[in-house]
């Protein structure tokens, strides 16, 4: 094949729906010389037998900003190309068959209305006028959205490849990727083989992994890895159906269960609670267009429920019984971005059965982040810097992809723990947590203690919408942080030490605090991009003159080890994770300096330990550091200790505090503590599109140090002023829960979503943070006003603070 160039800015590699989306936005972009690579044909993997429908909704704000692009893109591509993408807005009906599931759709609704999404909550009546073939026997309520649509997914594909075309791309059919060159981190060349045998090679200077159910073993290739897991995925197509006129779609995830009328026949689609993983040794090389072979057995539980439901369905005859497969990640979310390890290695895969409904949002994303060199807003939640690499394990895969397409369509109860391929990240506390109580939940593979069980008391979740099984339990445990002492086990948390001559000056070119400080002293501070906004949350402790340890969260120890390596430049430094290597332990509450002194002879006094400092110490029959920090707002110490210590300083510590009721305390009182302390989460309070300033953490920025990453923004948010501020809230009715994303009405009117929410047993109500917009406003002003939360359609009066509302001075943590 002659017509493949020998040189590209991008090549990207798969001409699914995905790949297409980021040729196109790319080219919108003015990238000209493009060039995506497809193996078989357009849409051969998977794009061409998707079921093509479009919501809006998502999960989270931008999730659902990026769907709504997509809706918009597909109705204007037929003007701008001359395809049809067969978009027609026909809105989407989910009805609930269970009390429970009703709460979720209330929730959705409010946060709906929180991200500007049209959306009304129908009763039974309305449902069957709008759904008359529905059997309603059982339907409790529902949600209508209006804008929701459905589309031909495999002309959509066309579309954007064609759109692509017409602004320079190469779209080449029937080229293989079969070998990447690599210098250090960095790729250089691509090599390829076409059907009749043509071989080349391209230079390029990007390559993104677009591949579908390929993209685990294209990721290997790319030294990029991709933890996702192609699984058998089922739908039906009716026999035509007389006088079957456009309906909404329609979902019952009650029954595992969607509908979608096309063309006067009624497919019925399924997200089975226990799914089928296939191509576990690798896909055929000649899968093209191909189905898989029929498993009715498997099926046949759905249908059963789903003739109940739509009766005509049972009338009607099955003209076709598809099985395709689809690729699904151990999360359900997809994965876009900058792969880690590699410098100029790009993502976008793994889509979860959402691909046609995310394609053009996720395309645009990552083509602004590609052309930009930072992310466009938060993508925090399919950022593939959330990948951990031992879960491209292919037994892994197949545990938890057989649980996640079912989640799909389960529901959503809050603290809701994967129940498959666990136990595979332990810290050196776990048999010591489990002998005592400890009911684990899962993060990036790592098992922690999210509650203890009363003796008696079954280890498990009860999950619902209300309080659930283990509250009292947090709620004893969160008494014994903020009266008592309480101990919890943080070794799951990230740990990179960063040596060399120069890390003093790489990271205060990092941070946005002053990191020259004396040995012994830890730094609060940020990570920030160019913008001002937040990469990264940690604490940093200046160890040595030439070493320093970086504390950050447990989800984001990889991205954060990304960030630093991607500006570590000529820096004389050398940055090593060392997680695994320490256990720690928080020794935590009023109580705490009396129990602590009981195991170290090291003096714990104000004056020889402050508020900020780490020292080494003796404490049992062996050495530990303790780091003066609190997560919680009170008093007490982090306890690090080398794995081969860290039994002994447990039984220690646990002995000593029989005199003083420790509490052993979970990750859920954790949270709890924290959110009433007002202290942020990252992910969720702060992100990188939150300016550091308006996100309240002005204090942890030092601007008269220079040339820091995102100096000039802090200067220019101080000039300017605040658009917005982080606000605390605490409801006034004790009963009501809050967890994240439900609307703030300020006077009456919405004004934006909680960023997360807990409930403040101390407090004595939920409490949550969520950004208000107060531009040209001052503090006082705002606070005057009158606050509610929209609780699953309730306004609930709250109580709005700028300042902590636990402990705002701070007079706890610095006893």
């Amino acid at each position: 094949m002659t017509n493949i160039p020998t040189h590209a800015r991008v090549v990207i590699i798969g001409g699914g729906v995905v790949g297409c989306s980021v040729a196109y936005h790319l080219t919108q972009l003015g990238w000209t010389d493009v060039v995506l690579l497809e193996r078989k044909r357009l849409t051969s993997g998977t794009t061409w037998h998707a079921a093509g429908l479009i919501a809006q909704l998502r999960a989270t704000a931008n999730m659902t900003r990026l769907a709504k692009y997509s809706q918009e893109l597909y109705g204007r591509l037929e003007e701008e190309t001359g395809l049809a993408t067969g978009f027609r807005r026909v809105g989407s009906i989910t009805v609930a068959l269970t009390q429970e599931r009703h709460e979720e759709l209330r929730r959705s609704a409010a946060m709906a209305r929180a991200f500007g999404v049209e959306i009304d909550e129908i009763g039974v009546s309305e449902i069957a006028a709008k759904y008359p073939h529905l059997n309603t026997d059982g339907v409790v309520g529902g949600v209508y959205l209006p804008k929701d649509g459905q589309g031909d997914p495999g002309n959509i594909a066309l579309a954007m490849a064609k759109g692509a075309r017409m602004r320079g791309a190469v779209v080449a059919e029937g080229v293989k990727v079969t070998k990447a060159l690599k210098t250090n981190d960095k790729l250089t060349a691509v090599n390829w083989q076409s059907e009749d045998g043509s071989t080349g090679t391209i230079a390029c200077e990007q390559v993104v992994n677009c591949a579908g159910m390929w993209g685990r073993e294209v990721g290997t290739m790319l030294g990029a890895p991709v933890p996702l897991q192609a699984c058998e995925h089922f739908y039906i197509v009716s026999e035509p159906i007389a006088g079957l006129t456009s309906l909404p779609v329609l979902r019952v995830p009650d029954e595992c269960a969607y509908y979608k009328e096309d063309a006067g026949k009624l497919m019925l689609g399924a997200f089975e609670p226990k799914s089928k993983p296939w191509g576990l040794q690798g896909i055929p090389e000649a899968f093209e267009f191909d189905q898989l072979p029929e498993d009715f057995d498997h099926f046949e539980p759905i249908l059963e429920a789903a003739v109940n439901r739509m009766p005509i369905l049972g009338q009607a005859g099955i003209h076709t019984f598809f099985n395709g497969p689809e690729s699904f990640t151990p999360d359900n979310a997809y994965y876009l971005g900058q792969a880690p390890g590699m410098a100029n290695v790009w993502v976008a895969a793994g889509f979860n059965s959402i691909g046609i409904q995310s394609a053009g949002g996720a395309g645009m994303a990552l083509a602004q982040w590609m052309d930009a060199g930072e992310k466009p807003f938060d993508l925090g939640d399919v950022d593939i810097a959330r990948a951990q690499p031992f879960q491209r394990n292919r037994r892994y895969l197949a545990q938890r992809v057989s649980e996640t397409l079912g989640l799909l369509y389960a529901d959503h109860f809050p603290y809701r723990q994967k129940a498959t391929a666990r136990g595979i990240r332990r810290s050196p506390f776990h048999a010591h947590l489990e002998a005592r109580g400890a009911v684990f939940g899962e993060l990036a593979g790592w098992e922690r203690a999210n509650w203890y069980a009363n003796p008696g008391q079954a280890r498990e979740y009860e999950y619902s919408w209300g309080r659930q099984n283990w509250f009292d339990n947090r709620a004893a445990e969160h008494k014994a942080l903020r009266e008592g002492v309480g101990m919890y086990d943080m070794s799951s948390f990230g740990k990179l030490r960063v040596e060399g001559p120069d890390a003093m000056a790489f990271l205060n070119r990092v941070c946005g605090n002053q990191v020259d400080v004396e040995p012994g002293r830890i730094v609060y501070t940020q990570f920030l991009n160019a913008r001002g906004g937040i990469e990264a949350d940690v604490t940093v402790t200046r160890l040595s003159e030439t070493a320093y340890l970086v504390i950050t969260p447990a989800a984001t120890r990889l991205a954060d080890e990304t960030w630093l390596r991607r500006h570590l430049g000529e820096a004389r430094a050398t940055i090593t994770d060392m997680t695994a290597s320490e256990g720690c332990l928080a020794v935590m509450g009023p109580k705490a300096r009396a129990l602590l002194a009981q195991v170290t002879p090291d003096p714990l006094d104000n004056d020889a330990f402050p508020f900020g400092t780490a020292r080494e110490v003796e404490l049992g029959m062996g050495l530990a550091r303790l780091h003066r920090v609190t997560y919680v707002g009170e008093l007490g110490w982090e306890v690090y200790v080398s794995s081969d210590m860290a039994g002994h300083v447990f039984e220690t510590i646990a002995e000593a505090g029989q005199d003083h009721g420790l509490t052993l305390c979970g990750m859920h009182a954790m949270d709890s503590c924290r959110s009433e302390k007002a202290f942020r989460h990252f992910g969720h309070d702060i992100t990188c599109e939150d300016h550091v300033l308006e996100a309240g953490l002005g204090f942890a920025v030092k601007t008269d140090k220079p040339d820091f990453i995102g100096r000039e923004a802090v200067l220019r948010k101080r000039e300017a002023g605040l658009d917005r501020r982080l606000v605390q809230f605490l409801l006034n009715d004790p009963e009501p829960l809050l967890y994240h994303n439900e609307p703030i009405l300020r006077d009456g009117r919405i004004v934006g979503h909680l960023s997360s929410g807990s409930y403040g047993h101390h407090l004595g109500g939920a409490v949550g943070l969520g950004y208000v917009p107060c531009k040209g406003e001052s503090a006082e002003a705002l606070l005057a006003s009158s606050f509610e939360i929209d609780v699953a359609g309730r306004r609930v009066a709250a109580t709005a603070s700028l300042k902590p509302l636990y402990d705002p001075k701070s007079d706890r943590v610095k006893a």
